[in-house]
């Protein structure tokens, strides 16, 4: 009969890989219940999903593309806004319920043991439902406006791996943060709203002025942002660096994130 020992993580390591695979099915029930939770006792529904983009898009189409004049490369503003809110909600999505994943299931992490990291990552989970169907609209604008892109479409899934993956670095990052402070769930949307804005979501690099293009590139997702965009629409392709960056910049934003939870794991139970 063989002992399972139980050790507390060190204050800088990584995570046993193998224990999060064998408890996959944690990752799995914790996804499928947000899910259910998140839609119960609403009145439309998953059509929430389609709303908050559509609408974003319809403002930002009229401020940025018909008030102001800016520039959308080439390709419909409200098409082109659209898939900006399809990269935007995918990140602030996974950001926003990783961070304060723990914290709302406190009685689960303080008296059950699991590894905790299951519980931030498992909100991708719910996050790319949303993605799912909001992608299914911008199909159906693409049809609509006759803009269908070429082959670069099959870097849609690589893209969003990459925005998947920086979005939850910050969420484990924030979560393990939020878990001593809960100052973190007033600045973090805060934080993204202003990041809304100072990422070329709405509109094009183009329209930055290059005296100030340096600020926004050292933004990683506008790299990744840009590729996206690229993948959906066709405009101008990324310079290879940039798409080595975003590449990059995601891996070591995730790693940053796990190291920063696994620092912090030892003291959840005690403090949350």
């Amino acid at each position: 009969m063989s002992n399972t020992v139980i050790t507390p993580p060190g204050r800088i390591s990584m995570p046993r890989w193998r224990e999060l695979w064998e408890a996959r099915e944690v990752f799995y029930r914790f996804g499928q219940r947000d899910v259910v939770l998140r839609y119960r006792q609403t009145a439309v529904g998953v059509a929430w999903v389609l709303i908050q983009p559509l609408v974003s898009a319809g403002i930002f189409s009229m401020i940025f593309g018909n008030v102001a004049q800016l520039p959308s490369d080439g390709v419909p503003y409200f098409l082109f806004a659209y898939v900006g809110m399809l990269a935007w909600n995918l990140f602030s999505g996974v950001v926003s319920r990783a961070s304060s994943s723990l914290v709302s299931n406190q009685a689960l992490v303080a008296k059950v043991f699991f590894p905790r990291m299951l519980v931030p990552l498992s909100t991708s989970l719910s996050v790319l439902v949303d993605f799912v169907v909001a992608f299914g609209l911008y199909v159906v604008l693409v049809l609509v406006y006759g803009a269908a892109p070429g082959w670069q479409i099959a870097l849609v899934i690589p893209m969003t791996v990459l925005i998947l993956t920086l979005g939850l670095g910050i969420g484990l990052a924030a979560s393990a943060i939020m878990v001593k402070y809960r100052d973190v769930a007033y600045v973090l949307p805060w934080l993204l709203q202003i990041g809304l804005y100072a990422t070329p979501v709405a509109y094009s690099l183009s329209a930055v002025p290059p005296d100030l293009e340096w600020l926004f590139m050292l933004n990683p997702l506008t790299w990744v942002l840009e590729s996206f965009r690229y993948s959906l629409l066709g405009t101008s392709a990324p310079p290879t660096w940039q798409v080595v960056a975003s590449i990059a910049a995601s891996i070591l934003v995730f790693l940053g994130g796990v190291l920063v939870f696994q620092k912090n794991e030892r003291t959840f139970a005690d403090l949350i």
